[in-house]
């Protein structure tokens, strides 16, 4: 048996940048809810709401991205990886939840329509393309790792969403019609759940254990069963251990004799070919399961 006892785990630091994204949009998030209160918009009000399911996901990928960096210990002997994952989970449960909060918020506006000023809103608005869209760019390059790609597609929505709000207060300042701002705020909704549903359902897999997006299970396979000197595959396990980091386990027939250098090549292949970093490789030499008997029963009694 054959362990990868590679513990690169592709992290990066991204400490700053979580902070950074988080002052900011907290910051945000109390002017939008002012002038939100002040200008009776709904609009403003779900962009914020939406902006606080955001710094919520940030804080939940940041710690999740600390605690996965814990050495193993104790009972926990992958390690707290899975945090990662679970994280990915929660925030998009969290972000489709705000998306719920926002209808519901956006229906009764619509009943009941008022006017709001469409200066107040641009404005307001305006500065939050700017800090979503410098946030989103803080995650830019960490798309391997879905806790990073949620931060960034979050980031990304809030700047097109805040756009879409600007360009409804400049509706509303031309045309004076009080129903714009909560339409603004289905819009959102849509955004939202768009965002979310495919960050959502990723997590859900990968807290399942299910074979990861980038990798199939097939090409594997068919992958380890040319690997000269392989004669049989089975009980081929693939898992993701967190967002970006996957394993596998595997038992390989393999008749003729072999010595730690076969090892060797077909982890770092695995590794180079399907970006699998933690291995575990059962050679077996083979034989009829007729003639498997327990040690015991083979052991001969005097």
């Amino acid at each position: 048996m054959a362990h990868d006892h590679s513990h690169s785990h592709g992290y990066t630091n991204y400490g700053k940048a979580f902070a950074i994204g988080i002052g900011l949009n907290v910051i945000y998030i109390a002017v939008e809810v002012f002038y939100g209160l002040s200008a009776n918009s709904s609009a403003l009000l779900a962009d914020a709401g939406h902006n606080v399911s955001d710094v919520l996901s940030l804080i939940l990928a940041w710690a999740a991205t600390w605690v996965a960096e814990k050495r193993p210990s104790g009972k926990y002997t992958y390690g707290l990886r899975k945090t990662t994952v679970m994280a990915s989970l929660v925030n998009g449960v969290l972000i489709i939840a705000a998306g719920g909060i926002i209808t519901w918020e956006a229906i009764d506006k619509l009943q009941h329509p008022v006017a709001v000023p469409g200066n107040i809103i641009m404005l307001v608005a305006g500065i939050g393309v700017v800090i979503n869209t410098m946030t989103a760019l803080l995650f830019m390059k960490g798309q391997s790792d879905l806790n990073i790609k949620g931060a960034f597609l979050h980031m990304a929505a809030d700047a097109g969403v805040s756009l879409g709000v600007v360009l409804g207060g400049l509706l509303i300042k031309l045309t004076g019609i009080a129903w714009i701002d909560p339409v603004l705020s289905f819009i959102i909704v849509a955004v939202i759940v768009y965002s979310a549903w495919g960050l959502l359902a990723d997590s859900v897999k990968l807290a399942l254990d299910a074979v990861p997006e980038n990798i199939s299970l097939d090409e594997v396979k068919a992958f380890l069963e040319s690997t000269e000197g392989v004669e049989e595959v089975h009980d081929l396990h693939i898992w993701a251990m967190s967002t970006t980091e996957t394993a596998l386990t595997v038992h390989l027939v393999v008749p003729g004799e072999h010595n730690d250098q076969f090892l060797y090549d077909v982890r770092e292949r695995l590794h180079e070919q399907f970006e699998i970093t933690h291995t575990t490789l059962q050679i077996e030499k083979g034989f009829d399961d007729h003639d498997y008997r327990p040690y015991k029963e083979k052991t001969s009694t005097r």
